[in-house]
């Protein structure tokens, strides 16, 4: 019975390593394997944002330094965005990702972004399963009022709108690599990028819009159109004046410019966005207001032109005049008023310098669950790999580490409580061996606690001992012959051949307790001889399978064959992970064993010696 509980207690205690998680907060799935936690903050301490700010668009800048391309895809369909209850799934887009360059560009859609405060969501990746796909939704991370959005991750395309509405770009214009955010466009003054009219980008006289960009001028030319838009007498025009930003409003009153301020340096990138709301227009340069126009927008429903304005009976349409020399990335347009609040977040989270004060990320944290371990990293492929049959050999293979501990660790216990035993029985024999006459006693209690010399604490020690069973087998031997004598009257004595069969009653009492102590110690030698051989069994077979696929598809490279050979070659580390440790752990038992005979083998010699000497015939 104890042997079943022991067994057990053993297989609880080893499921519930498996199971057991230690980390501070909830894993809002097992399968992915890496999680950090971004943090958003709006406090005086980091981006300062006082205005509210509500949901917002944030760009999440992935690189070497932060993320572990290495555990993610290759396309990085495994990366998940989830709130800070780390339950609620976050939507998200992704605009570049480049594991080779180790660059990636994120777009999450952070609900209820408050001013003065921190705003944390989690960051999950490491899932090299099917499971993980690609769920980008472009059109989910902006709300219902954004009518346009440009990444220019396009080349030698037009620009595409991000948010699913189809307001396209007409004509692809000069792609730029390593732009503010990503690919942007390279503006040379002649030719722009027509964004066509749109019920979606139809304006009336008054209403609410927002307009933003990331502007890099390479010169500071008077007048240059960066954004224009004509509807017969009514404009909208935002451009630079010899690096001074501004934005312009025509008419029936004709046409009005925002006063001017301090002018921007060339070849340097900066924020620039209009809000009109009501009677006024709100020029903001990174995030801070920087001019104001108490003008209204005019009705319009026009085409706009990206880079200049339209050159008047030009056979080409995107043909401009006072045109923008320079870079633009990441346009964005919007049907509402955006407040200060989210103006800045924009400008400060997407510049390159500036993100670290508003965007905090944490150290990459993994579950302490072995289960969820054993799913990441080199090992996660392996496993992911592994056939049938490699389950198959690496569980009899568990199965079989699980027998040998529990051997050894039962064994090592018994050894050691039977030596504890041994050692007080045999400090208490060398008193009692001086005067044998407690072996006779009529009293066998006396007898068997040699004399009263052992008390119950003592006895729960020495009830362990196999010198001590080989003692109370010699103790019964002597007195049932003495009685004997005694019955007719003889002197007390032992005869040669009494003394023969006790001397053989305790050599059987040696065996029986050897042979309790060799119990299922040969299941230590089957583990040590048989794991090795059943884990290169494993790998034989798994390499086989490995190569009969590979010539069945008939594609020979290296992704296809390593992860198989790989998960192959776990069969054969799993079988010498049984046998190593059950080789050291099955020496030690084997000294523990020899030292526990050596002294039974002691006592019965010196037991039969003192029992002659002091019973002579």
């Amino acid at each position: 019975m104890r042997t079943k509980n022991n067994l057990r207690y053993l297989l609880i205690g080893f499921l519930a390593l498996l199971t057991f998680s230690g980390t501070a907060h909830a894993w809002w799935n097992g399968e992915w394997t890496l999680r950090k936690k971004i943090t958003l903050d709006a406090t005086p301490a980091g981006a300062d944002i006082s205005a509210p700010i509500g949901t917002t668009p944030v760009l999440i800048r992935l690189h070497d330094g932060n993320f572990q391309f290495i555990n993610a895809k290759d396309d990085g369909s495994d990366i998940r965005f989830v709130a800070a209850d780390d339950k609620t799934p976050l939507v998200f887009h992704i605009e570049k990702y480049d594991p080779v360059l180790n660059e990636a560009f994120v777009w999450v859609k952070v609900p209820s972004v408050k001013p003065g405060e921190k705003t944390s969501l989690w960051l999950y990746y490491g899932n090299s399963g099917g499971k993980a796909v690609k769920v980008d939704d472009s059109k989910g991370t902006y709300d219902s009022d954004t009518a346009l959005v440009y990444h220019f991750a396009e080349h030698g395309s037009p620009a595409s709108d991000a948010t699913g509405s189809g307001n396209n770009a007409q004509n692809a214009g000069t792609g730029s690599d390593g732009s503010m955010i990503g690919s942007g466009l390279r503006f040379d003054g002649v030719k722009g990028v027509i964004i066509p009219a749109a019920p979606a980008l139809a304006l009336a006289e008054g209403v609410t819009l927002t307009w933003s960009a990331w502007i890099k001028p390479s010169t500071l030319h008077a007048n240059e159109a960066i954004y224009s838009r004509r509807d017969g007498a009514n404009g909208f025009v935002i451009g630079i004046d010899k690096g001074i930003p501004y934005v312009e409003v025509t008419n029936a009153n004709g046409t009005q410019r925002s006063p001017v301020g301090a002018p921007v340096a060339v070849n340097s990138w900066h924020h620039l966005a209009a809000v009109a709301e009501g009677s006024k227009v709100t020029l903001y340069l990174d995030g801070e207001s920087y001019a104001t126009l108490g003008v209204p927008l005019p009705a319009l429903n026009s085409a706009a032109t990206l880079g200049g304005e339209p050159t008047p009976g030009s056979t080409d349409p995107a043909a401009v005049t006072v045109g923008f020399n320079g870079e633009l990335d990441e346009l964005e347009i919007s049907k509402v008023a955006r407040s200060a609040g989210f103006i800045k977040l924009a400008a400060i989270g997407q510049s390159g310098d500036k993100a670290a004060k508003l965007l905090i990320f944490d150290q990459d944290e993994q579950p302490s669950s072995l289960l969820s371990w054993f799913k990441g990293g080199y090992l996660g492929i392996i496993i992911s790999s592994l056939t049938f049959d490699g389950w198959a050999v690496i569980i009899i293979l568990m199965l079989m580490m699980l027998l040998s501990w529990y051997v050894m660790i039962t064994k090592v216990k018994y050894m050691n409580e039977m030596g504890k035993g041994n050692a007080l029985f045999l400090r208490e024999w060398k008193q009692v061996a001086t005067d044998l006459t407690i072996l006779d006693d009529t009293d066998s209690e006396k007898s068997k606690s040699l004399g009263g010399r052992i008390d119950s604490k003592g006895w729960k020690t020495m009830r362990n001992s196999s010198v001590y069973r080989i003692y109370h087998t010699g103790v019964e031997e002597i007195q049932h012959r003495l009685a004997a004598d005694r019955s007719l009257a003889q002197r007390k004595g032992l005869s040669g051949r009494s003394i023969q069969a006790i001397r053989a009653s305790l050599d059987g009492t040696l065996v029986r307790e050897t042979q309790k102590i060799n119990k299922l110690i040969v299941l230590l030698t089957i583990c040590i001889s048989g794991g090795p051989f059943l884990g290169l069994l494993g790998t034989v077979v798994g390499v086989m399978i490995t190569f009969a696929a590979v010539a069945a598809a008939g594609d020979v490279n290296v992704n296809a064959i390593a992860p198989g050979i790989a998960a192959a070659l776990l069969a054969t580390v799993a079988g010498l992970a049984v046998a190593i440790p059950a080789l050291f752990g099955y020496n030690y038992i084997l000294s523990l064993v020899k030292d526990a005979k050596d002294d039974m083998h002691i006592f019965i010699d010196e037991f039969v010696t003192k029992m002659a000497e002091f019973y002579k015939e």
